[in-house]
């Protein structure tokens, strides 16, 4: 049997699951922007207290890999690196918008599709990945801007269904039959089990002394702009 806690902070919505050999029998989300700090560590602790269990009985911690919010996915690495260190458990990294696709496929079942995943990286720029109807990538992530002409070679031929608080750029800008959208999809711990499992199953554990998540954009922080005083 294994027992894996699997945690996503990517974006604005915090979510925290337990899994046992790859299935949800309990999770934790917060859909309060920067709820992070607050409701990570109280949602991974709930979750141990109600099914009589302490970190020593996990297999493996799960986290959610990138790409995304910066401060978000620090804040989910370090808790999950913690978790992991105290326990001695190994630590999983889980593709983020290949758990939005698989979301999205159980919503919208239907295979020939491609599944193209969108988080918001501000202004017109998005971070997403393509998935065929077996969650195979069908183009890396990238951090792409998006305009009108944005997908219109792959429209032209094929259906995507875009998902994701990031496709919400391209509902005024792509007006082809081929584009379906569907919302409510977010990265979500649920859709982090099965995939968490398979690769607790094949070994795949990442070193938890040096693992950094994929942010694809290097951090860039702000000064604020000093007042000026009229005299």
């Amino acid at each position: 049997m294994s027992l894996i806690l699997s945690i996503e902070t990517s974006t604005p919505v915090c979510t925290v699951s337990l899994s046992e050999n790859g299935k949800t029998i309990a999770i934790r989300e917060s859909f309060d922007e920067k709820s992070h700090a607050t409701h990570l560590t109280v949602f991974v602790e709930e979750l141990l207290k109600e099914n009589n269990i302490t970190a020593k009985n996990l297999s493996a911690v799960a986290v959610s890999r990138g790409p995304g919010s910066y401060t978000g996915l620090r804040i989910g690495v370090s808790v999950a690196k913690g978790i992991c260190y105290a326990a001695q458990i190994p630590l999983i990294a889980i593709d983020t918008l290949k758990t939005m696709a698989i979301m999205a496929a159980n919503k919208y079942n239907h295979k020939n599709v491609l599944y193209c995943p969108m988080i918001d990286a501000r202004r017109m720029e998005v971070y997403s990945e393509l998935f065929d109807g077996n969650f195979n990538v069908k183009r890396e992530v990238i951090a792409e801007v998006i305009d009108h002409n944005s997908y219109s070679d792959i429209l032209a031929q094929q259906k995507i269904v875009f998902i994701g608080n990031g496709s919400e750029k391209l509902t005024n800008t792509i007006t082809s039959p081929n584009a379906v959208f569907i919302e409510g999809i977010y990265p979500s711990a649920n859709y982090m089990s099965e995939l968490a499992y398979n690769e607790f199953q094949n070994k795949q554990f990442v070193d938890v002394a040096y693992f950094e998540p994929f942010y694809l954009k290097d951090f860039v922080a702000t000064t604020p702009k000093k007042k000026v005083i009229l005299n």
